[in-house]
């Protein structure tokens, strides 16, 4: 869905859940001033049985100057009703009637959703979907976030609170978002430093009091009574800061969510991995290697298993579902393995220099995260079969690789974009990338995999490749110390079985 999709309509009310948090505030005055700006009759509401009372919520309100107002009787019906931040049907949000029904958000989809919608729950914030959508409708709109600091801080603040003080973000939409927004500062700092209430100041020491410690793994859980999702994360920070904890998992539940927060300091966990699996199927978890957290929705869940339950069998099951190979000191059995050979494959690439000069510092985003590189005169980038990116010298590329045609056209989720980090100036890599074909068919020996694994690379010995069970387990058939992942999704694009 897009905006203007929603152009044909001049009654619009918009709604968030019935306990609006800093993101739902913030994406609802998002697109209060979009359709204002457009000429239409448009009101922000929230329902439910309590006013927000929140102090961070209460300066945001007053100092951003939102247009929200409580309407816990509300029984208008207006032309359209547009959610955000949550899903027309689930239990955070009274049912107001309406004529048309649209939704954006960025949660896990619980209920079935209308024709209009846009829920991405892959990125960190309702505010940044709702921001991309925006700049997406033209420069004149964008302006309306870009001129009008009010609104680009809540959109700031949305991000920041629920992504764990950003310490979440896991797509790179949010971190475009960051970089483009004007922020009020000192006001952030003013919320920041009224988010806890003396109340939960006591739920903070009370959880922590009645940790849970296993020594096996060196792991502890930490429940919580409802709190701002933020204090999950200054629980888990503090605790890990304990000798002999490597991994801490704080968590609360409520009729409408479970929300928790995970810490690691170990490599051989990372959070945003463990975040991951705990709401596998069930809710959304990500952020970074060290600092993760998650949602999971109670509606997803058996009638008869509890949060204190469903996250206790999961952190002992991801313990128990992956090895660690470090593939420095390790070979693996080929004779239990099947012979491949590499496929000729077309790749996007770029001589680095054809973007900026040679020498610039510059920092390369892509999915998988952000990539600082200085270019060289003989450095390319290659852009990968999903867009996933890694550099090249000039050398190699020509050994391995031929010239196909000098454009390159394939669309990805998100397409990789490179920024010199001394002009802050950004640009595609897609606009200036030829598309070359691939001449290596060097053989592997790969396997199914029928348990997880880490695989610490050679050449990188501090963080791990992931191979969930279906993915292959590989190792070059001239490097018996080249041992890596390849994601099920892909393998028969890449390898083709040798008779």
């Amino acid at each position: 869905m897009k905006l203007k999709d929603l152009s044909a309509f001049n009654d619009i009310v918009i709604q968030c859940h019935d306990n609006p948090d800093a993101d739902a505030l913030a994406s609802g005055f998002a697109l209060y001033t979009y359709f204002k700006h457009l000429g239409k009759k448009v009101k922000f509401i929230y329902r439910g049985k309590s006013k927000i009372q929140k102090s961070n919520l209460l300066i945001m309100l007053d100092k951003l100057s939102i247009p929200v107002s409580y309407e816990p009787d509300f029984n208008e019906e207006p032309e359209l009703l547009l959610t955000v931040d949550c899903q027309y049907g689930q239990r955070n949000v009274t049912e107001t009637k309406a004529k048309n029904i649209a939704i954006i958000d960025h949660h896990q989809k619980t209920v079935d959703l209308p024709e209009l919608s846009e829920v991405r729950s892959s990125v960190g914030s309702a505010s940044t979907v709702v921001w991309d959508m925006i700049r997406h409708e033209g420069d004149e709109f964008l302006k309306l976030i870009t001129e009008n600091l009010n609104l680009s801080t809540a959109l700031y603040y949305g991000l920041y609170t629920d992504t764990g003080k950003l310490s979440e973000i896991s797509h790179p939409l949010d971190r475009d978002m960051l970089e483009d927004l004007v922020v009020n500062n000192s006001l952030v700092i003013n919320m920041r430093n009224s988010n806890i209430s003396l109340n939960e100041l006591k739920i903070t020491g009370k959880a922590i009091l009645g940790y849970e410690y296993y020594i096996k793994n060196k792991y502890m859980i930490i429940e919580a009574e409802p709190c701002d999702p933020n204090i999950l994360g200054v629980m888990s920070d503090f605790s890990l800061e304990t000798s002999g904890v490597d991994v801490c998992l704080a968590y609360y539940e409520t009729p409408e969510e479970i929300k928790y927060s995970v810490r690691s300091c170990t490599k051989e966990v990372h959070a945003n991995d463990l975040a991951a699996y705990l709401a596998e199927g069930i809710g959304g978890g990500g952020g970074h290697t060290y600092k993760a957290g998650g949602t999971i929705r109670p509606e997803k869940l058996d009638a008869d298993i509890s949060a204190n339950k469903l996250l206790r069998q999961r952190m002992e099951a991801y313990y128990l579902s992956y090895d660690i190979i470090y593939a420095k000191d390790t070979t693996l059995d080929t004779s239990e393995m099947t012979r491949y050979k590499k496929l000729p494959q077309k790749r996007g690439c770029v001589k680095l220099s054809d973007i900026f000069p040679e020498h610039s510092l510059v920092s390369i985003r892509t999915l998988e995260g952000d990539v600082d590189i200085s270019v060289e005169k003989d450095l390319y980038i290659m852009i990968g079969i999903e867009g996933e990116i890694y550099p090249i010298k000039e050398e190699k590329l020509k050994r391995s690789y031929e010239l196909w045609a000098d454009t390159f056209d394939k669309e990805y989720e998100y397409t990789p974009r490179i920024k010199n980090l001394a002009t802050m100036e950004k640009r595609s890599i897609t606009a200036y990338a030829k598309t070359l074909r691939s001449l290596d068919t060097s053989a592997i020996f790969a396997k199914k995999l029928t348990n997880g694994v880490k695989v610490f690379t050679a050449w990188d010995e501090e963080k791990y490749y992931l191979g969930n069970v279906g993915d292959y387990i590989a190792v070059r058939e001239d490097d018996p110390h080249d041992i890596y992942i390849i994601k099920e999704r892909l393998f028969d694009q890449l390898y083709q079985k040798v008779d």
